[in-house]
């Protein structure tokens, strides 16, 4: 399994976030081929790297 150094990454907050505390995910595209997700409200806990595709792929599930 292939590890990442995610001290520098750049995290974005869906645009659904209220900013009061919601339940949100954040991602960083700072990783060329996939995608990190941490739970906005944990930002020091895990986070599940995902393969870009697969990412893409929810993304496009999700607004369907």
């Amino acid at each position: 399994m292939r590890e990442y150094d995610l001290s520098n990454a750049r995290w974005f907050k869906s645009s659904y976030s209220n900013g009061e505390g919601g339940n949100c995910v954040e991602v960083s595209y700072d990783f060329p081929g996939v995608v990190p997700v941490r739970d906005s409200k944990v930002t020091d806990g895990p986070v599940l790297v995902v393969p870009a595709a697969a990412w893409a792929a929810f993304v496009v599930g999700v607004k369907a």
